[in-house]
C-alpha cells in the first residue's frame, strides 16, 4: 500500500509539473526572436526578442510625425493625427513570418483628426499671388514695374496622403506638404508716360519703348495734372462738350466731325479733368497749348488708341 501511494504522489507531481508548463509557455513565447531579416513596417527587426522588436517599432510609431516645407520644419504628434497602430498584431505576425519578410503595421490617421489638421495646417502655408504693378518711373523715366509673384495652395486631399502613407511606416521619412501654384492674374502691359515739359509722349511695353510722340499739353493758366493716372474711357468719333470752364462759357456741343476739337479718338482719365486725344489743330503740337488735356495729331491718337486699353496707367510728369 505504501509503494501504491508514492507512485501515485509521484504520478500528481508530473500532472502539476505538466499543468505549470503549459501555462508558462505563452508567456516564454513573448521573448522568442524574430526572425532573421524581418522588417516591420520598413523598420529591421530581424534577431530582436519580441518585446525588443514591440519596444523599437511602438516608439518609431508614437515618434512625431516631421514635416519640411523649404528650409521649414515642423512635427505634430500622433495624437494631433489621431493615429492608431496595432503594433502587437504586427509583432505577432513578424514572430511568424519567414527569414527575410516584409510585415506591415497597418497604422492609420483618423480622418477627422487628419482633416481637421491638414484644414488648420493650410493657411500657414498658403500665399495669395501678387499681380505685377506700376511703381513709378526710374530716373530715366522708364516706368519701374514690380514684377508678379505666384502664390500657392495647399492641396488638402494630396496632403492628407502624403500623411497617410508616412504613419503607416515605423521608417519615417519627412512629410512634405502638397502645394499648388497660383499665378498672378495681372501683368504690367502698355505703359503711357508724357513729359509735360518737352511736350512729348512715350509708350512703353512694360519698360521696353514702343514710340515716342508729341503732344500738346496745356497752358501754364490750365496746366496739364502731373501724377499717375489711368484711361478710364475710349471713344471713337467722340462728340466734344463744353466743359463748366470760363474759357468755354457760350461754346455749344460739336458733334463728330473734320471740325471736332477731341479730332476722332478720345481716351478719358480717372478724375474727370483731362483726357488724351487728337486735334485738328496740329500746330499745336509741341507747344503748352490746350486747356489741360494732351493733344494729339489725329494719325496719331488713332495709332495709340489702338494700343491701349481702359485700364493702361498713363503718368504725367514736369520734364
Amino acid at each position: 500500500m505504501r509503494v501504491f501511494r508514492r507512485f501515485g504522489i509521484f504520478l500528481l507531481a508530473l500532472l502539476a509539473a505538466a499543468v505549470l508548463s503549459g501555462v508558462a509557455a505563452p508567456s516564454a513565447g513573448r521573448f522568442s526572436r524574430v526572425p532573421a531579416g524581418v522588417a516591420v513596417g520598413g523598420l529591421p527587426v530581424g534577431g530582436f526578442t519580441s518585446e525588443e522588436a514591440r519596444a523599437l517599432v511602438r516608439a518609431r510609431l508614437t515618434a512625431p510625425v516631421e514635416f519640411q516645407l523649404d528650409s521649414k520644419t515642423w512635427t505634430a504628434s500622433p495624437e494631433e493625427l489621431g493615429v492608431s497602430a496595432p503594433v502587437d498584431e504586427a509583432i505577432a505576425s513578424a514572430l511568424a513570418a519567414r527569414t527575410g519578410d516584409a510585415v506591415d503595421v497597418d497604422a492609420m490617421p483618423s480622418r477627422p483628426d487628419l482633416l481637421r489638421y491638414v484644414t488648420r495646417l493650410a493657411p500657414t502655408l498658403e500665399r495669395r499671388p501678387v499681380d505685377a504693378r506700376l511703381a513709378g518711373l526710374d530716373a530715366k523715366l522708364r516706368p519701374l514695374v514690380r514684377p508678379a509673384v505666384s502664390g500657392r495652395r495647399l492641396d488638402l486631399r494630396k496632403t492628407a496622403a502624403v500623411i497617410t502613407a508616412a504613419v503607416r511606416t515605423a521608417q519615417r521619412e519627412p512629410v512634405r506638404p502638397v502645394l499648388r501654384v497660383t499665378p498672378a492674374k495681372r501683368r504690367v502691359g502698355s505703359v503711357i508716360v508724357i513729359r509735360r515739359g518737352s511736350n512729348a509722349l512715350y509708350l512703353y511695353e512694360g519698360r521696353r519703348l514702343v514710340r515716342r510722340l508729341g503732344v500738346a499739353t496745356g497752358q501754364s493758366r490750365y496746366p496739364t495734372p502731373l501724377g499717375t493716372f489711368a484711361i478710364v474711357e475710349k471713344q471713337y468719333n467722340p462728340w466734344w462738350y463744353p466743359p463748366t470752364s470760363d474759357w468755354a462759357k457760350g461754346l455749344k456741343p460739336v458733334p463728330p466731325g473734320a471740325g471736332n476739337p477731341l479730332g476722332t479718338r478720345w481716351m478719358g482719365l480717372n478724375g474727370g479733368l483731362v483726357g488724351i486725344h487728337g486735334t485738328p489743330d496740329a500746330a499745336s503740337i509741341g507747344y503748352s497749348a490746350s486747356h489741360g488735356c494732351i493733344r494729339m495729331r489725329i494719325p496719331d491718337a488713332e495709332w495709340l488708341f489702338e494700343h491701349v486699353d481702359v485700364g493702361t496707367p498713363v503718368v504725367i510728369v514736369s520734364a
